[in-house]
């Protein structure tokens, strides 16, 4: 951790500028509820000013309109974009394997490996297994025969390459992942479940991000793709053969099953499950716990189980909250019913 930076610094970093004393320093960055005195916390929109008149923090980063508080400012045309650079200057460096060849590693002699490169112990490349300049590849990683892996790409400890699978430049994979595993294909035959052979491969392209524990299966023909930006959170399964578009968002738990296709910018919410052969169009959003079991239309915001139009979802659950009440009402009409038949029988 940083000893601190002062408000006139962090200013410089953010092309903002400073509401009180640019000469106090913070060293380091708090939520509202758990800063001190010594930390800078932030409010990304002004309805937070609440908040912030109860906050102990020493100082705030905050939108140009951040009303006047008792707290020194960092004030920002853009302080969600501002954050993350105020984040990068106080983190704390990532522990990482010594450079070069660790001697408990086990490499190919026909591996190829790129210029300035971090092999950490442990670790398994199988032959014909190419790696590019600078990656950095931490403890017990096991990548299998004829895997490419790019340039300035990271793979955090137990992660698993499996054969032929190839990842573009800059991909980071955290922690016990595994990328290229069997899709799950079975024929039942003559009473037995028969495995169908899983002959693909899986293509990740430049600059996505995979969380941890997600299991990434190899398609069974051809290649389960990974677009270009996506991120993707941890403990997610992607199935065989699934096509994921660029600078897509998955969320923790989702599953996506076989030959599923994603557009471009598609955000999916924690925990959804999406059935297979279907698709998600550009720029679709679905619903944390949704359940997708037909295509979702470009722009389309889906949820609930069966997923459904967010604004006709919120709807009806407005008015099964209301079943009770109307219950009671329609008991008091079925008395009423029941006293006129009554009376007019006699």
């Amino acid at each position: 951790m940083s000893s601190g930076y002062t408000l006139d610094e962090i200013a410089g970093w953010v092309g903002g500028r400073v509401r009180g004393d640019g000469s106090l320093r913070v060293s380091g960055v708090a939520t509202i509820a758990e800063a001190g005195a010594a930390d800078l916390t932030w409010a990304t929109d002004s309805k937070y000013a609440r908040q912030l008149a109860e906050s102990k923090a020493g100082a705030v980063l905050g939108p140009d309109d951040l009303p006047e508080s008792s707290l020194p400012a960092v004030l920002t045309k853009r302080p969600a974009s501002a954050l993350i650079t105020v984040l990068e200057h106080f983190a704390p460096p990532a522990a990482r394997p010594a450079s070069g060849v660790d001697a408990s590693a086990v490499v190919a002699p026909n591996a190829s490996l790129g210029d300035d490169i971090t092999i950490g112990p442990q670790v398994v490349i199988a032959d014909g297994v190419s790696i590019g300049h600078r990656a950095v590849i931490h403890a017990n990683v096991c990548i299998g025969p004829s895997v490419v892996i790019g340039d300035d790409c990271e793979l955090w400890p137990g992660v698993v390459i499996r054969e032929r699978c190839r990842l573009g430049n800059r991909v980071t994979v955290h922690a016990n992942t595994t990328i290229g595993a069997d899709g799950f294909g079975y024929e039942f035959i003559d009473g037995q479940h028969v495995k169908v052979p899983q002959i693909g491969a899986v293509e990740i392209e430049d600059d996505v991000e995979i969380g941890a524990n997600c299991a990434i299966d190899r398609a069974k023909v051809g290649v389960t793709r990974i677009g270009r930006g996506t991120k993707i959170d941890n403990l997610v399964q992607v199935a065989h053969n699934v096509q994921i578009g660029p600078n897509c968002v998955i969320v923790a738990q989702a599953g996506l099953a076989g030959s599923i296709r994603l557009g471009q910018g598609v955000v999916l919410g924690g925990q959804v499950g999406i059935k297979d052969h279907t698709t998600i169009g550009d720029g679709a959003q679905v619903g944390a716990c949704a359940c997708v079991a037909k295509d979702v239309p470009p722009g389309a915001r889906v949820i609930g189980m069966p997923a459904i139009d967010g604004k006709q979802f919120a709807r009806e659950q407005a008015r099964l909250r209301r079943l009770p009440e109307m219950a009671e009402q329609l008991r008091d009409l079925i008395k009423r019913v029941q006293r006129l038949e009554t009376a007019a029988d006699d």
